[in-house]
């Protein structure tokens, strides 16, 4: 079993940012990535966070780099996308899950919530790369056998200095035992996308507020929600999707669920299409073999002009996930709402 425990090494530690090389030839000024087996990517391409070291008891600092141009999460009216957030969040959490941790890197990261809310000012797109600063807190860490089994992590964000969002990730951490054990047959990578269903047919592109129909996870559904009560579509599933499936998996990423909470928030509400604040709830897995089903239902526009949209996946009838996103209008006159 792989240990996973990254340490800097003693010549780096020093009251400025301490790198995580341990090679005392590599000069301080370069800048690269963490290995990508520390946030489970298969690409370095995909990969966003470049650092990370202590930041008092129970705290850490992580840093990331925000590409100008990205094949997925790209730039959109002049503002980054912000679920480049969640996704520099998720690496965080796996970061420290493995080197403040010392989670093993064969074991299952398995979120329970994510949140986030922003500042869209900060969001601004430039000429060159964002640099994102993560100031990460451990609460409510639950250990089995001085094993970390979960936490919660709380994050204040700050884009070039200037404040960000604030943003939640509530994780758990299993045995690769434990997980063929909640898994079952569904734990069997090659059975699972053996059985996987072909991805269904997309809506357009720009109801969902996206260029290509190879980047929608939502498409037309063949039967009304039956409370009548929300818009309704399937979940579009392609596992050979570059990003969202960067690597095979036994069930439905996250991150498509988020995905998919924005895409639906923003065709039941296109005018509100800027995203600044996020809160999803994960019930259980979303399995390849059966269509998911997505629901939105969008609420009135508050008086400082947010308007709330609740979506709902769901799988064999039963929750999935549960989200709710908060929009703005795009692109100007935006309030802050931190």
């Amino acid at each position: 079993m792989a240990s996973a425990i990254l340490s800097p090494s003693a010549r780096e530690r020093s009251d400025d940012l301490p790198g995580w090389w341990a090679d005392e030839n590599r000069p301080r000024a370069l800048t690269t990535t963490v290995p990508r087996e520390y946030v489970h990517r298969a690409a370095v391409s995909e990969v966003f966070l470049t650092n990370w070291r202590q930041d008092g008891p129970g705290g850490w600092l992580v840093t990331a780099q925000w590409p100008r141009a990205h094949s997925f999460y790209g730039p959109a009216g002049g503002l980054h996308d912000p679920l480049l957030l969640i996704e520099t969040v998720r690496q965080a959490g796996i970061l420290l899950s493995h080197v403040a941790h010392g989670v093993p890197l064969d074991h299952p990261i398995i979120w329970q919530k994510v949140s986030y809310v922003l500042r869209p000012q900060a969001l601004r797109a430039t000429h060159t790369p964002a640099d994102v600063a993560l100031h990460v807190t451990d609460h409510d860490v639950v250990r089995r056998r001085k094993q970390l089994a979960g936490v919660r992590q709380e994050f204040r964000i700050l884009r070039d200095g200037a404040e960000l969002a604030r943003a939640s990730l509530t994780y758990t951490c299993h045995s690769p035992a434990v997980y063929r054990r909640l898994r079952g047959e569904y734990g069997d990578l090659l059975l699972a996308n053996a059985r996987r269903l072909p991805p269904s047919e997309p809506v357009a592109p720009p109801v969902v507020g996206r260029d290509r129909a190879a980047d929608v996870v939502l498409s037309p559904a063949d039967r009304a929600d039956p409370t009548g009560s929300a818009d309704r579509w399937q979940l579009r599933v392609d596992t050979a999707h570059p990003v969202l499936f960067d690597h095979p998996v036994d069930h439905v990423p996250g991150m498509l669920m988020v995905e998919a909470a924005r895409q639906a928030a923003r065709a039941v509400a296109p005018h509100w299409s800027l995203p600044v604040a996020l809160d999803c709830s994960f019930a259980r897995y979303a399995e390849l073999d059966a269509p998911c089903w997505v629901g939105a239902r969008a609420a009135g526009v508050g008086a400082d002009g947010r308007r709330e949209v609740a979506v709902r996946v769901e799988q064999h009838g039963r929750p999935v996930v549960d989200a709710h996103v908060t929009g703005l209008p795009l692109p100007e006159g935006l309030p802050d709402p931190c």
